[in-house]
């Protein structure tokens, strides 16, 4: 059956003023379609990106921080070790000797008032007696003297095992510091016990010195006393008399 063109028109219009019913899995609608943008993808894609950078770097900043303020505790951490009471006690052994000092101490008054009294130029008044107990107390004195350097100089020795020990300690101290203040304490003390070795050795030294010394003073004022006794001796009526003297007998 053939329709004619006015009739064609006539069923196409009243089809298409039909509404279609079609299944939502065949045409979904407009709304619902999802649309993939690449730009958009890699924007948001390098704005991630960058979030994650700065995070990173926070992060690292903190850690920087933290370990500055470790840093910086270490640094401040005070040594646990203190060789100062030990260094203190043997100054106090090494003064204590020199402060024993038998006869004339290490005084400038009492050395001046001593040679005024016991050395130096003898007085043509003294007695014999006099002169054989100055002489004698001269004798003693340096004797002391020579003692006195003695003990110190055992002191001094009794110190190095003590300061032996302290040192390899305040080594380890140094070696095993954990900071700047740890390692500055360490190095003032092995400065300290330095110093306290060389007060000992100054200690020996002036102990030594003033043994020598009172013995060279001892000597000169020996041979002051020598001359006198000799003028004594020589004198007419004081000492030797001339005489005749007669070794065999008839």
């Amino acid at each position: 059956m053939t329709l004619s063109r006015p009739r064609a028109l006539t069923v196409a219009v009243a089809l298409l003023s039909v509404p279609l019913t079609l299944s939502p899995v065949l045409s979904p609608p407009a709304q619902a379609l999802t649309v993939y943008d690449p730009w958009n993808y890699a924007e948001n894609m390098m704005s991630a990106a960058r979030a994650l950078e700065q995070i990173n770097n926070q992060i690292t900043s903190l850690q920087n921080e933290a370990q500055m303020l470790i840093n910086q505790a270490r640094n401040l951490a005070s040594l646990p070790h203190s060789s100062l009471q030990q260094i203190q006690q043997s100054v106090q052994r090494t003064q204590q000797l020199l402060g024993q000092a038998q006869s004339i101490a290490f005084n400038v008054g009492q050395i001046d008032q001593a040679f005024q009294q016991r050395y130096g130029s003898i007085p043509l008044s003294a007695s014999d007696a006099d002169l054989v107990a100055g002489a004698r107390s001269r004798w003693q004195t340096t004797v002391g003297g020579l003692q006195d350097a003695l003990r110190v100089q055992a002191g001094v020795v009794g110190n190095v095992d003590a300061n032996k020990a302290e040192m390899a300690t305040l080594v380890g101290q140094s070696q095993g510091a954990t900071g700047a203040l740890q390692a500055t304490q360490a190095g003032n003390q092995l400065l300290a016990l330095q110093s306290q070795q060389l007060s000992d050795l100054i200690a020996v030294m002036s102990a030594n010195g003033r043994a020598a010394a009172l013995s060279e003073a001892e000597r000169a004022t020996a041979a002051e006393q020598g001359r006198e006794q000799r003028r004594r001796f020589l004198t007419p009526g004081a000492g030797y008399q001339a005489g005749n003297a007669r070794m065999f007998s008839n």
